[in-house]
């Protein structure tokens, strides 16, 4: 797919808004956009999860903007929407993993499939892509972040299968960027040089982003 003169709309979380880049110029959807022509409109709120919150959170404003209910704030038209989430509902949120078969938001397949049914409903005629959560710092951690009394529920490797399987039965694109981004934060030498806080890349870390993610679409 030729990216040139396309609109994509890029939903997703701080990495998508740019946090740890020296200039929101350096995040991966602005330099998607600069580079290869496209309208890219960047849907990125920091801190926001896939899911709703079952207990409000010390921040109703990140609650509310989760991505199903922020799917309705989003330009009609479009060529391309992709998804990047997943780290905050493992980090911070407080619905369980749950399972395949779950259709409501109360767990985060569940979550998942409402988003992606929400999605195709809307955008018929567009691509729609998913991206993993990358890797990041306590991502074996069945507490996420541990900021608050979340019982233990499971590690981000889980969330990364949930989002792989739900994208699947949807037959939507997913760039894997938890097995092919190349960032590891575990190895001192990846965190120093891409992601020194451990969850957000820098601006070589957003470079790296936007060519893997720049070759999948055109691979569409």
């Amino acid at each position: 797919m030729i990216l040139n003169g396309k609109k994509i709309l890029f939903l997703g979380d701080s990495i998508t808004e740019g946090h740890g880049s020296s200039d929101k110029s350096k995040c991966y959807v602005s330099l998607i956009g600069e580079r290869e022509g496209a309208e890219c409109v960047n849907y990125g709120i920091g801190g926001t999860r896939i899911t709703p919150q079952i207990d409000p959170s010390d921040n109703p404003e990140r609650d509310k903007n989760n991505f199903i209910n922020r799917v309705d704030t989003m330009d009609d038209n479009a060529d391309i929407v992709v998804v990047f989430g997943g780290t905050n509902d493992f980090g911070h949120g407080d619905v369980p993993l749950g399972t395949m078969c779950d259709r409501r938001p109360i767990t985060f397949y569940g979550g998942l499939h409402t988003l992606c049914v929400k999605l195709i409903n809307k955008y018929p005629s567009s691509q729609i892509v998913f991206i993993t959560p990358l890797h990041r710092f306590n991502e074996d951690s069945p507490y996420g972040d541990g900021p608050h009394a979340k019982p233990a529920t499971a590690p981000l490797y889980d969330y990364v299968n949930a989002v792989r399987k739900v994208t699947e039965y949807y037959s939507l694109p997913l760039i894997d960027l938890y097995a092919t981004s190349g960032i590891q934060p575990a190895i001192p030498k990846m965190k120093e040089m891409y992601m020194p806080d451990g969850l957000h890349p820098n601006d070589a870390g957003y470079d790296i982003l936007a060519k893997k993610i720049t070759t999948f679409l055109k691979s569409l």
